[in-house]
């Protein structure tokens, strides 16, 4: 009897780190994305001296990539595939935190303090689910939208299903995480400390987020021929 382990196709192994390297990216802009950083600029654009966002945005391109590399070599069900698998892993981690923060503390000095504890995972609770929901809804628009330029163009203006499928997801996904984190959410669940934006300032918020993933996105078009060369040259494999 043959006990040796399955032995993976090059294009499954690709799959399997593309696959894992997308739910590490997504599990990690949901945690970090709580920290906001500020970058000044050094003349103003638009109106705008400084770049300011949540520390998730640093994941942001490695997503952007990953999504049109294996829609690209694995097809829109592959990339729907990897969508599903990696929210599930989300709302895993967002249950487990949440299980965490309501274990019975121990009041001890090597321990964390509780209130440092709650402070970091309870207070991104709305912000977490608001992007999970955005990402659901802007992650199957991208496949959607890339899968319509691909069929429009063939092989040819790669540039174009790829960098034009992530401005598209991107502005829808904006708008949604804008709304159920600042609005709706802060309306579902009334805090004093943060009352909820009102609807007409959703836009101002959402271009402000989008204008950066806007930029990311025509800053990596060069990564996606890359990879695009690597998955040729180093793995043997023709887009789907």
């Amino acid at each position: 009897m043959n006990n040796e382990p399955h032995a993976f196709s090059s294009a499954q192994l690709v799959y399997l780190w593309l696959a894992a390297l997308f739910i590490a990216s997504l599990l990690i802009a949901d945690i970090v994305g709580i920290k906001l950083f500020r970058i000044p600029l050094p003349f103003t654009v638009l109106g705008f001296d400084a770049i300011e966002h949540t520390c998730g945005m640093l994941t942001f391109p490695v997503t952007f990539l990953l999504t049109d590399l294996i829609n690209e070599y694995f097809g829109p069900r592959a990339a729907r595939r990897i969508t599903y698998i990696a929210l599930v892993a989300a709302v895993f981690v967002f249950i487990v935190m949440n299980i965490a923060q309501a274990m019975p503390y121990l009041d001890a000095p090597y321990n964390v303090r509780k209130d440092q504890f709650d402070a970091i995972f309870g207070s991104a609770k709305i912000m977490y689910i608001a992007s999970l929901v955005a990402y659901l809804v802007g992650q199957l628009s991208d496949i959607a939208v890339f899968g319509f330029f691909k069929r429009l163009t063939g092989e040819r203006l790669v540039w174009l299903r790829a960098t034009g499928s992530t401005v598209i997801s991107q502005f829808i996904d904006s708008f949604i995480v804008s709304y159920l984190a600042f609005s709706l959410g802060r309306q579902l669940f009334a805090d004093p400390a943060n009352p909820p934006a009102p609807v007409e300032a959703i836009p101002a918020i959402a271009i402000t987020g989008y204008a950066l993933k806007f930029v990311i996105a025509i800053a990596i078009t060069p990564l996606i021929y890359l990879g695009r060369y690597l998955m040729r040259r180093c793995f043997g494999l023709v887009p789907a």
